[in-house]
């Protein structure tokens, strides 16, 4: 293997340098776009590849060794890879019947009171083995690949008991350890009550409380906690119980968010200090001054949106005049959001939030890094970071959000080594 590697060719270099905090305002439309640059990539002894350089090719290209491989972009767009910073990735099933219920008229939340929904996609994963979840978590980990995601955060949520969500989480790491993937674990047993506690709500979050939370801590199997706060699952009262008590053993916290009311769960994010609050369709003024006030980052959804045939996105507008760091990502999971494509979600952040290109790609990388704690390590293409990177098939950036649902990336590296299905290098 080579101790380098030089990418050249490139019609546009799109760094996303510079900034190790979240874009916002204006700052969100600063790519940091190089005509003709070049990016250089050493490997350490373990074969992972750190960028050495990125400028102009003339100043680039002197830097590299005789023996280094050669990258040629062959006159495509350069990009970090996607940061997915809301995914459901381990999971049992699918719930194409609820799809096509969807189709026939049927919503979401009727759905959902008739025994489907999450619940549905809890038993077919309390009935999968932990070796069968970690497959399918691989299988899910090429989607994303192939699309260009390098990073995601994965939450469990479909075990709803301390050994399923344990096994869930234990799934996502394996994901992580054999795939190319990089996967930030966040537990997330508040995302719905379970059968077995139907009508006793309080009792289920004390089994959080009490024994899921300390056993996923204890493990060290998650870096975040995060829970589904609306009046019928898990109301304000119990959402901040729960999140506190994850506080207390080093969770950091995001939120399920102000998706079907507006009745407090935004601000109660904003209260207790939460790195994300997610989804945020139904949000206000008042939540949205709240989250600028507290530094909490949104994590816009528009996939699930399109997904369940609704027509009220998030104020992504509003939130970036409000000056906050405005995160996109897929929502990946069987029943609200079947799509591992951040390109297709930046397109409906464009044409349905009036985002525009250059705000939906920072939304998707280095807004995305920061609101996972990876911005000194993903976002941007910057000496030092890891080299995740992915060559489009596109001459021009806005492209990427243009072909709605169309091109795949032409190659797709993560940590310097071609990691998806892809085009041949040119050596």
């Amino acid at each position: 293997m080579a101790e380098e590697l030089l990418v050249v060719g490139a019609s546009q270099l799109v760094t996303l340098a510079g900034s190790a905090r979240p874009r916002v305002g204006a700052e969100m439309g600063e790519l940091g776009i190089i005509a003709d640059g070049a990016m250089l990539v050493r490997f350490d002894a373990n074969g992972m590849g750190r960028i050495a350089a990125v400028g102009l090719r003339s100043e680039v290209e002197p830097l590299a060794g005789s023996d280094a491989e050669i990258v040629d972009a062959g006159g495509r767009v350069v990009t970090p890879g996607f940061v997915d910073a809301h995914t459901h990735l381990v999971f049992g099933g699918n719930r194409a019947n609820e799809f096509e219920m969807r189709c026939a008229g049927m919503t979401y939340q009727q759905i959902s009171e008739q025994g489907g929904g999450i619940r549905s996609t809890v038993r077919e994963t309390r009935a999968a083995s932990e070796d069968e979840l970690a497959a399918i978590g691989r299988k899910h980990a090429e989607w994303f690949l192939r699309g260009g995601t390098t990073t995601v955060e994965a939450k469990s949520g479909y075990g709803l008991s301390t050994a399923e969500e344990l096994k869930i989480l234990r799934a996502i790491r394996a994901v992580g350890e054999s795939t190319p993937l990089r996967c930030v674990p966040t537990f997330l047993g508040a995302h719905e009550v379970p059968e077995e506690y139907r009508g006793d709500t309080p009792g289920y979050a004390g089994l959080v409380i009490d024994e899921m939370l300390p056993e996923v801590a204890r493990l060290g199997l998650a870096k975040y906690c995060d829970i589904f706060c609306e009046p019928k699952t898990f109301p304000v009262a119990e959402a901040r119980r729960i999140l506190a008590s994850a506080t207390a053993l080093g969770f950091g916290l995001r939120v399920h968010a102000d998706q079907f009311t507006c009745v407090g769960a935004a601000k109660l994010a904003a209260e207790l200090g939460a790195k994300t609050a997610d989804h945020l369709e139904q949000s206000d003024a008042a939540s949205i001054a709240a989250l600028k006030s507290a530094g909490v980052q949104p994590v816009l959804l528009p996939g699930s949106v399109y997904a369940i045939g609704s027509q009220k996105y998030a104020p992504a507008r509003a939130m970036i005049e409000a000056g906050l760091g405005v995160v996109i990502a897929t929502d990946f999971n069987p029943g609200s959001s079947p799509t591992a494509s951040m390109a297709m979600v930046m397109s409906l952040a464009c044409a349905q939030m009036r985002m525009s290109p250059a705000e939906a790609l920072t939304a998707a990388t280095i807004n995305a890094a920061c609101s996972l704690d990876l911005q000194h390590e993903v976002g941007s293409l910057e000496a030092g970071k890891a080299a995740d990177f992915v060559v489009h098939e596109a001459a021009d950036y806005r492209e990427i959000a243009y072909w709605f649902g169309g091109q795949r990336p032409a190659m797709v590296f993560a940590g310097g080594n071609l990691a998806g299905i892809t085009l041949r290098r040119n050596a």
